[in-house]
């Protein structure tokens, strides 16, 4: 311990003071440091550095795969299990999930889709299947919800609104936004829960206009949109359960940069080979031009 003192504090003060105060030799400190076991412990000491790093840039939103993964990027070679131990030794650790509970009203005389989709979340081209759902996050002025649109080729977020009220205008926003972004081809399945607001004839009329086939899921069945939900389950985990907002704008803020600048941008999947929903899209890029 005394030597890793001083390997530690030799750059703030000369070795020679160093050795003195803790009564060791300067010949056994430059030992210690030849021996194998501590140029290990000096390069574990300079990967924490990286991993620390990387942790405090996901907000403490990734675990060991996904920091593994980042400094896989940036150039380290080393095994996923010493990144684990270090993170583990450090207390760095991912935040974990609450329960999940949806608040979908079908109860409503509108017309429902059958289920298309059934439950097949693997696409093989861009544009082929969305799903959607709305959420809701508490502030100190009331409830703010949030309707998004994800692309289940690469999960990205392709379509997203906010508003303080729960209606077809919120979804018919975030419908919008994924259209004129993504000019989608007629005949994507365009997957929803039963609620009202993808049931609206407004909706439904503007799905139709541009050639986008209406799936939804069985009655009660949360697994027929299981990515959306999971979807959900994250964004509440890494962003919504670990902030008191005062405002419906600085949620607003807050969820945008969640969404636009890491969710979609950097935010590494495993389900994509932990790369971000972007970067998998330029990667398939001839899929997007196709």
């Amino acid at each position: 311990m005394r030597f890793a003192f001083i390997e530690v504090e030799k750059a703030c003060y000369p070795v020679a003071l160093l050795c003195r105060v803790v009564k060791v030799s300067r010949a056994g400190f430059y030992a210690w440091r030849l021996r194998p076991e501590a140029a290990r412990a000096r390069q574990d000491q300079a990967l924490v550095v990286e991993v620390a790093a990387v942790y405090a840039a996901s907000r403490g939103r990734y675990g060991s795969p996904r920091v593994h993964a980042e400094l896989r990027e940036r150039g380290h070679r080393t095994a996923r299990k010493r990144i684990a131990r270090l993170m583990r030794e450090q207390g760095f650790r991912a935040r974990h999930q609450r329960r999940y509970r949806t608040t979908t009203d079908s109860r409503h005389g509108l017309p429902i889709s059958p289920n298309l989709l059934a439950r097949r979340f693997d696409a093989v081209r861009p544009n082929a299947a969305w799903v959607t759902d709305i959420t809701y996050i508490w502030t100190l002025e009331g409830w703010l919800y949030l309707g998004v649109i994800l692309d289940l080729f690469s999960r990205r977020i392709v379509g997203w609104a906010m508003s303080d009220r729960i209606d077809r205008r919120l979804a018919l926003d975030a419908l919008q936004m994924a259209l004129a972004d993504r000019h989608p081809p007629r005949g994507l399945i365009h997957h929803s829960d039963r609620g009202s607001q993808y049931a609206s004839h407004d909706y439904q009329r503007l799905l139709a206009r541009h050639g986008l086939i209406s799936s939804m899921s069985r009655r009660g069945d949360c697994w027929d949109n299981a990515v959306a939900e999971s979807f959900f389950a994250t964004f509440k985990t890494e962003l919504v359960y670990q902030s008191h907002w005062q405002t419906r704008r600085e949620a607003r803020t807050a969820i945008f940069e969640y969404l636009e600048l890491f969710y979609n941008r950097r935010r590494r999947h495993s389900s994509l080979g932990y790369i971000s929903p972007v970067d998998f899209e330029q990667r398939n890029q001839q899929l997007l031009a196709a």
